[in-house]
């Protein structure tokens, strides 16, 4: 966790925008899918893609049970080391999802903290966060080592508001999966959804998500009109 200008047991006062990465921000979840699916079939676990897509947003050994069953658990260690090599290995293919660098640096511009709340490990953040080029405007950094349990429980969601000392009642999330829109809501935080990680608004909304867009630019040309602006208001 990475967090910049404020020193420990600083009050909750300012208002903040907690977005998640993969798929949202960075256009990478198809990418995880085909590393995923390549790892379970290097043990010998034959998944279907559209099951794995359907677990993204959880961290890496949650999805491992949740895809291939108890079975899959006592693999996770190779799992998760096959998963980062073919991570790593299609890099190159990540890219910004549309406006979503200009939209963190617009909330910033708004005197608002942006948060990367992300259950990515470590290594693959590093990658995301290359590709975003953002690191100057963003106020703190989650990722899967900074708690026990990943989303949909709101774990990330709180560490994210301490990391960047933000007041929750002037706080919005922004996700692309059910499991961001669900942990946002058990933190009592709303969250806007983004198509762009490829789940359908329908879902987004049956999980309580309070808007839903096309993806950051669209969320951006109408920012002023969006559920954000309860983080602008003083």
């Amino acid at each position: 966790m990475t967090t910049r200008g404020d020193e420990p047991g600083d009050l909750p006062v300012a208002g903040g925008v907690l977005f998640d990465v993969d798929g949202t921000l960075v256009d990478s979840n198809y990418l995880q899918v085909d590393a995923w699916v390549r790892a379970f079939h290097d043990v010998g676990l034959e998944v279907d893609a559209w099951t794995v897509h359907r677990t993204l947003g959880q961290a890496g050994p949650e999805l491992i049970e949740r895809v291939g069953g108890s079975a899959a658990a006592a693999w996770t260690a190779r799992l998760s080391d096959a998963h980062e090599r073919y991570s790593a290995a299609s890099a190159f293919l990540l890219r910004r999802t549309p406006g979503a660098r200009e939209l963190v640096r617009a909330v910033a511009a708004h005197g608002v903290r942006p948060v990367l709340a992300t259950s990515a490990s470590p290594a693959s953040l590093e990658r995301l966060r290359a590709v975003l080029d953002v690191d100057d405007a963003i106020r703190a950094v989650t990722s899967a080592d900074d708690v026990d349990v990943s989303k949909p429980e709101p774990d990330l969601v709180h560490r994210a508001l301490e990391a960047g000392v933000i007041d929750p009642a002037r706080a919005v999330f922004v996700g692309d999966s059910v499991w961001d829109v669900e942990a946002a809501g058990r933190a009592g935080i709303p969250c806007v959804g983004v198509l762009c990680g490829g789940v359908a608004e329908a879902e987004l909304r049956e999980a309580g998500a309070v808007a839903v867009y096309r993806d950051p630019q669209d969320l951006l040309d109408r920012l002023d009109d969006s559920p954000l602006t309860r983080a602008f208001s003083p």
